[in-house]
């Protein structure tokens, strides 16, 4: 292979990031720090070290053992907590191409983030970073119902909850305080922000030498009130919301001090305009990254990998078409005993992938002890258009079948 060789910090797992691999494979030779021995990833990797991914120590001895056999050109990840690690590494290999361990910090801790965007005027909640209920309490009412409790440092919506009331707040508080419990050490403690009311969409970007190019809007559907899972994403080419909302990502970015890599910008459409929720400096979760591919024949991974080599990324649409995620969801909360895709048209059926067995325990609410509940499977689709998309994926949705038992406690 002609280019250089690409060390990725975590494969992920597969049903979730296996694209992001496969894609970046077929361009780059890939070496791969992982935290558990090669199972589906052997055939996308040229060598591998197993290492702690939390311990930065072992990290780095597993990069030094993969230096000595290889010349590294870069270095990526595609999961929030191994980010700093990562720009860690980039930095120590001689100053591979990166963001700045202050930029990527500040990406991370969103109590930093909204300080640098009220800093640089960039339009976003209203927020107060704190570490106790009395204090979440105090900052609730200067705020105002309905406020949001968001843990600093988290991902992945874990954690987050919408507060209509004093009433609501403790129990709100033990949800919020145990996603806290388990965030990364880029940040502490709790947010409780002003709610933004408005559509969610994000904004897939990407950054080389401190220029943004914004590459797609991505269109959510939240479900799970009074919490923030996304149930679904959809991207369409030449989306003419994108120029609306594309200088406020870039300002957002700017303001963190990211100048390198592909980020998602999520953002509400709130009646006073687009304002920012976070700044994430990699791709989006949930197969956004494919979304945009599958829409405009731009891939993200393959951007991200150009640009941790020094390269610059192809960014040229080849495609004008739309596509769209849709999470499969359990009925009830209890034990999965059925799981069916029943007979249909899948002419438009992308990907489908089921996320739990028979015999897991489905949670459809979150609490202190459960911050996120279970998706029993997803499907992707594409078509000509936004409605065509929607159209494709209410029908495979329909036929998506998951059973459940409830859980009867044993007598004592």
């Amino acid at each position: 292979m002609s280019h250089p060789m690409l060390l990725v910090i975590g494969s992920g797992p597969r049903p979730l990031h296996g694209y992001l691999l496969e894609q970046t494979a077929a361009h780059y030779p890939l070496l791969l720090i992982n935290d558990a021995p090669l199972t589906w990833q052997k055939p996308y990797v040229t060598d591998h070290e197993v290492a702690d991914l939390s311990d930065p120590i072992t990290v780095n001895t597993a990069a030094a053992s993969l230096a000595v056999r290889w010349p590294i050109a870069g270095v990526l990840t595609w999961d929030e907590f191994h980010l700093m690690t990562a720009a860690r590494l980039a930095h120590s290999l001689g100053g591979r191409p990166g963001n700045t361990l202050a930029a990527v910090a500040a990406a991370r801790d969103k109590a930093t983030s909204r300080q640098r965007f009220a800093a640089a005027g960039v339009p976003s909640a209203a927020s107060t970073w704190v570490h106790s209920l009395d204090a979440a309490a105090s900052a609730a009412e200067r705020v105002d119902y309905p406020v949001v409790l968001k843990p600093a440092a988290y991902a992945g919506s874990i954690g987050v909850i919408r507060v209509d009331t004093i009433t609501d707040l403790p129990a709100a508080w033990d949800i919020a305080s145990a996603g806290a419990a388990h965030q990364g050490p880029e940040g502490d403690g709790v947010l409780v922000e002003e709610y933004l009311h408005g559509d969610e969409i994000s904004v897939e970007t990407v950054t080389h030498r401190g220029v943004t190019s914004a590459v797609a809007v991505t269109r959510k559907t939240v479900g799970f009130a009074p919490y923030f899972l996304e149930t679904g994403h959809s991207v369409s080419a030449g989306d003419p919301l994108l120029y609306e909302v594309a200088p406020i990502a870039s300002a957002a970015l700017e303001a963190l001090g990211v100048t390198h890599g592909v980020s998602h910008t999520e953002l509400r459409l709130t009646p006073e305009g687009p304002k920012v929720v976070e700044v994430n400096a990699l791709p989006g979760g949930d197969l956004i990254g494919e979304l945009v591919r599958l829409a405009t024949g731009i891939s993200l991974p393959l951007a991200a990998a150009a640009l941790s080599c020094g390269e610059i990324p192809n960014l040229r649409p080849t495609r004008q078409r739309s596509a769209a995620i849709g999470m499969i969801y359990p009925p009830a909360e209890g034990i999965v005993t059925h799981r069916d895709l029943r007979p249909g048209s899948d002419q438009h059926l992308e990907h489908f992938q089921w996320l739990c067995d028979v015999g897991d325990t489905a949670t459809l609410t979150p609490s202190s002890t459960t911050p996120n509940n279970i998706r029993a499977g997803y499907a992707v689709v594409s078509g000509d258009s936004a409605h065509d998309a929607q159209q494709h994926l209410a029908d495979v949705l329909a036929r998506a079948d998951v059973k459940v038992t409830s859980v009867v406690p044993r007598a004592a």
